[in-house]
């Protein structure tokens, strides 16, 4: 491909700002960003077995307290996210919360609410502690279910920061 070709086909990507003008992946500069409070909200499900399910709830799994170790698990990986994701900036994370939801009868929701006043936003932050608790209760509960699902990730809102508040329409 002809270097003028590649320049056309980078100027054809639209305003990416993980590409720079060579088509290579870069860090975006937050330097001359403003510090504000930032929160991102994503959400995710865990499907198992319905006497999966009950064992967690009833703490009937060998491995230990499966929610209180997912919790932990979420929160360690919404801190490590920049270590995970190449791009992320590593962020002075203020607060990291997650729920489950167990009133279904074969999923376990999980949402995760992060926190920071910083430059850039903490929406990966928050992904990133929905996958790895989902991770978490199938690791602890693999040997009683192997059939588990994790599904639906997703950002269910953000605020703050230059590009403003977002909330996810329900489908």
């Amino acid at each position: 491909m002809t270097h003028a070709k590649k320049k056309k086909q980078i100027a054809n990507r639209g305003n990416l700002t993980h590409i720079d003008e060579h088509g290579r992946a870069k860090m975006v500069d937050v330097t001359d960003k403003k510090s504000t409070t930032r929160k991102a909200i994503a959400r995710g499900y865990i499907k198992m077995k319905p006497q999966t399910l009950k064992r967690i709830i009833d703490g009937g799994i060998e491995k230990g307290d499966v929610l209180a170790v997912a919790q932990v698990a979420g929160i360690m990986a919404a801190k490590k996210t920049h270590e995970l994701i190449p791009m992320c900036h590593p962020l002075q994370i203020t607060s990291v919360d997650i729920d489950f939801d167990t009133d279904k009868k074969d999923r376990i929701g999980i949402t995760a609410t992060v926190k920071t006043t910083d430059r850039t936003g903490v929406e990966m932050e928050a992904l990133t502690a929905v996958a790895s608790t989902a991770l978490t209760i199938y690791d602890m509960c693999k040997s009683a279910d192997k059939d588990m699902i994790v599904s639906d990730i997703l950002l269910v809102k953000k605020s703050g920061g230059k590009s403003g508040d977002y909330t996810r329409k329900e489908d």
